[in-house]
């Protein structure tokens, strides 16, 4: 792992030039918050769906799939709508670093409300959460944005990796947290993401430094190049490129078509934590005994260990670059990841003393992510190399491979019987749908954060950030409505035909949004 600058300018403290897998120090500081972030979201997202419409005796509350996925649906959009306020917030009042900070404390009680069985807690807690993310979640992405200010070659790379982040937070987060709400309590499963979202509060607040002055509020940032130039220190920032406010308006035209195509990914991509969940609870056959069950035992294992013991191997170099500056805040991230691996370790020693094994219907969620940890490295070397393809068509291939993998679902549910409400299919057909959703997702969602901090002015980028995000909240509320319907679409026709709505739409708006790349290069005015 290089430590020396490059030929690029990163912004921030000269800590943050120091350099882990071609990027500055920073950017994992940002990388392992997120993960937290993400961990905690998914953990409780993966068991909500499962928890409402779990029998009493099972400690669910027994709703229908329809009114469970009504409220997953509502409260998935909310956290995509609320990025809105907490950008302006931040814009003008607190900052990044501060509305990042804020946001992790909001939702770090919103995890301790779930905790409690009782109906107000629950609201609460969703209410929370959806506070403090709208706080957290375009403002991380923005700061981000400042330390590529001047690098704006390595940004898709950057952020490619940073998604990284998010998904070993999803994976493990899908992985532990399913695993204790199914087999210990539902309660048990989301007081636990609550740890893990405080102990990333900690390791950001007290790390921030390594930005310098990127992602503080406006008065700070006065206060802060005033005592640095009084220490003879330059401060200077590059000045941001000025374009026409035509050249701007095209740039704004292009966000806009992106965040539209957006909505028909996400509507289709978020059937992961509401019908795809319940198709792997009700209609996949998870027991598996004898030699099946030992050959997923090691599977899992290995799909456990490796991917935390690479994400452990980013931690520990991490640690040789910050930890003499920074040594709390490594020592808060060190913690979590000691909590971590001894849930692990109990995880998998529980599942190796059983007789048989019952794959936990969230178990199926950690693929995505486990998909991503292993792809997203290849996949940020090809958007730096010469084959890195237009912004149209990386979309319309995330949304073609989204399509294609519902395809694989239509065709493995073909054996259903119409109105049927359980079965046994195998567990092959929702491996290779995450497989190719995952691919899908890495063409589409890194890369359109990336295009939005490319084309949108500076001062605009945490309000744009947050109006990208309520284009992602309108998806997440399709999917919650449209995977209500799984039962009515289910007994008039069959689960094939359910899937076949999800395979037709993103592939038909994946081929559209390629048709429009020359149109699209045009109005983009040279962002590349």
């Amino acid at each position: 792992m290089s430590t020396s600058t490059t030929n690029f300018r990163f912004e921030g403290s000269d800590m943050n030039r120091k350099l882990l897998m071609g990027h500055p120090s920073g950017l994992f500081v940002l990388f392992f918050t997120e993960m937290w972030e993400r961990f905690s979201y998914y953990g409780m997202r993966a068991i909500l769906v499962l928890f409402l419409t779990s029998a009493i005796i099972d400690g669910g509350w027994a709703w229908s799939r329809e009114d469970a996925l009504g409220l997953y649906g509502t409260y998935t959009m909310l956290v995509y709508f609320s990025p809105i306020l907490g950008g302006i917030l931040a814009d003008k009042i607190f900052g990044y670093r501060r509305a990042v900070a804020i946001g992790a404390l909001i939702m770090t009680l919103g995890h301790a409300a779930m905790a409690f069985d009782t109906p107000w807690s629950l609201y609460l807690g969703i209410g929370l959460l959806v506070a403090g993310n709208g706080l957290f979640k375009p403002n991380i992405t923005s700061i981000i944005n400042g330390v590529y200010k001047n690098a704006q070659d390595k940004k898709d790379g950057a952020f490619t990796i940073f998604y990284m982040g998010v998904n070993a937070g999803a994976f493990l987060g899908i992985l532990l947290c399913g695993y204790i709400g199914e087999s210990v309590g539902w309660h048990w499963g989301f007081g636990l993401a609550g740890v893990f979202m405080f102990l990333g509060m900690i390791q950001f607040w007290l790390a921030q430094g390594i930005f310098g002055r990127i992602g503080l509020s406006p008065s700070e940032t006065i206060t802060f190049d005033e005592e640095h130039k009084e220490n003879g220190e330059n401060t200077a920032v590059e000045k941001e490129e000025i374009v026409s406010s035509k050249v701007q308006r095209d740039r704004y035209i292009v966000v806009g078509i992106l965040a539209f195509f957006t909505i028909f990914f996400w509507a289709a991509f978020e059937q992961a934590g509401g019908s795809m969940t319940i198709f792997a609870s009700d209609y996949t056959n998870r027991v598996l005994e004898g030699n099946s069950a030992l050959a997923f035992r090691i599977a899992n294992t290995l799909l456990t260990v490796i991917p935390l013991l690479i994400i452990t191997y980013v931690l520990l170099q991490l640690f040789k670059i910050t930890f003499s500056k920074y040594r709390v805040s490594n020592l808060a991230l060190g913690l979590s990841f000691a909590i971590i691996w001894g849930i692990v370790i109990y995880m998998l020693n529980e599942q190796f003393s059983q007789e048989n094994t019952e794959i936990p219907a969230s178990w199926f969620g950690i693929l995505n992510s486990f998909y991503i940890i292993a792809f997203a490295p290849l996949v940020s070397k090809i958007w730096e190399s010469k084959y890195n393809p237009p912004a149209t068509v990386k979309f319309g291939m995330g949304l073609v491979l989204l399509g294609l993998g519902f395809g694989v679902l239509a065709y493995g549910s073909a054996s259903i019987p119409q109105g049927a409400q359980t079965a046994s299919v195998s567990i092959i057909w929702l491996i290779l749908a995450y497989l190719l959703h995952t691919l899908g997702e890495l063409s589409l969602s890194p890369v359109g954060l990336s295009y939005v901090s490319k084309l949108v002015p500076a001062a605009k980028i945490g309000l744009m950030f947050g109006l990208w995000y309520i284009a992602v909240g309108l998806g997440n509320k399709l999917a919650g409505t449209m995977g209500g319907l799984i039962d009515k679409i289910t007994a008039a026709y069959d689960m094939s035909t359910f899937f076949l709505i999800f395979t037709v739409v993103p592939i038909v708006a994946g081929l559209l949004v390629m048709s429009l790349t020359k149109v699209m290069n045009k109005l983009m005015h040279g962002v590349r």
